[in-house]
């Protein structure tokens, strides 16, 4: 990885308003982290040489695909660790599979990884976003049927 290849990473984390991002590429390991409006290289290791490849056709730089929990991002609060769920896709959001149905978390909430925490509906396609993390739902900042946007922040998870 170059200096050129660097700066676009940097550029690409401030484009998308990133506040994490971590890329290994070719044995070389790239950590991110952009803690209060300034960006640092947390690390740039490169493992020994016996470390696997990283697997083929991963672009970390890509938004997720629907039905994953979109970009996820380590916040400090007071040593307090969250971590934010972002919405992957322009959308609806949808805390219950269906109306007057159960929602799927709530403020207080304990989630695994992998559950559910609500759907996006886009164009029609009704999009499960799971967790990342395993643990307590601290904070849900989009009301039930209102329209998010990509990168908009969706839930705050205290994580164990």
């Amino acid at each position: 990885m170059d200096l050129d290849q660097i700066k676009q990473i940097l550029e690409l984390v401030r484009e998308h308003d990133l506040s994490e991002l971590e890329i290994e590429q070719e044995g070389l390991r790239l950590k991110i982290r952009k803690d209060s409006g300034s960006l640092a290289v947390a690390s740039a290791v490169q493992p020994a040489p016996a470390a696997a490849p990283h697997p083929a056709g991963g672009d970390e730089t890509a938004p997720r695909a629907p039905g994953t929990s979109g970009v996820v991002s380590d916040v400090a609060d007071d040593d307090l660790e969250l971590a934010v769920v972002k919405s992957p896709i322009v959308g609806t959001f949808y805390r219950s599979p269906e109306p007057g149905a159960a929602v799927f978390a709530e403020i207080g909430s304990i989630v695994r990884k992998g559950q559910v925490l609500c759907i996006i509906e886009a164009m029609k396609l009704m999009n499960e976003i799971e967790s990342e993390y395993e643990g307590e739902v601290v904070s849900i900042y989009v009301e039930n049927g209102h329209a998010v946007q990509y990168g908009e922040r969706l839930f705050a998870i205290k994580a164990k």
